[in-house]
Formats: C-alpha cells, sequence, structure tokens
C-alpha cells in the first residue's frame, strides 16, 4: 500500500510541477504576443514614416531640377525632352 501512495504522490507532484510549467508558459505567450502586437504596429508607423519621407525626397529633387539646380539640369533636360516628344506623339495622332 505504501508504494501506491508513493506512487500517487509522485504523480500529484508531477502533475502540479507540469500545471505550474502550462501556467508560466501561457503566461509568456500572452506577454510575447502583446509585445508583437506592439512591434507589428511599430513596424507599420515606420513604413508609412519611411514612405512620407521618400515622397517627400522625390518632391525636394523635383524642386531642385526645377530651379535649375546644377546637379539636375541633365534630370531635367532628359525630362523637359521626354515631354516635347509625348507632346509631338498627341499632335500627331490628333492630325492623323
Amino acid at each position: 500500500m505504501s508504494k501506491l501512495s508513493e506512487i500517487v504522490d509522485s504523480l500529484e507532484n508531477r502533475i502540479s510541477k507540469l500545471l505550474h510549467r502550462y501556467e508560466k508558459l501561457r503566461q509568456q505567450n500572452t506577454r510575447l504576443e502583446e509585445e508583437l502586437s506592439v512591434l507589428r504596429s511599430q513596424k507599420e508607423e515606420s513604413e508609412k514614416e519611411i514612405e512620407t519621407l521618400r515622397e517627400k525626397c522625390s518632391s525636394l529633387k523635383m524642386a531642385n531640377s526645377m530651379l535649375g539646380s546644377d546637379q539636375y539640369k541633365r534630370d531635367t533636360k532628359l525630362k523637359i525632352n521626354a515631354l516635347v516628344r509625348e507632346i509631338d506623339q498627341c499632335i500627331t495622332q490628333l492630325s492623323e
């Protein structure tokens, strides 16, 4: 009988340890899911900010090219030439 009692006590002890471990892991999982959610929202905000900054950079480059900055003169000329060619094509299509 004492052998059976020892086995039952051992099982109860193991089950108790398992339940305690399960609860700790469940709490850790919840905490990690919350952290993941926060990190995802921070990532989205960062991506939006990056896109905004890229658009702003592009706008500034365009403004510099319009102002005739030496750095962007070539780009400005190429854009103007492309626009002129496109207008010529439109005129040609309209006159046909």
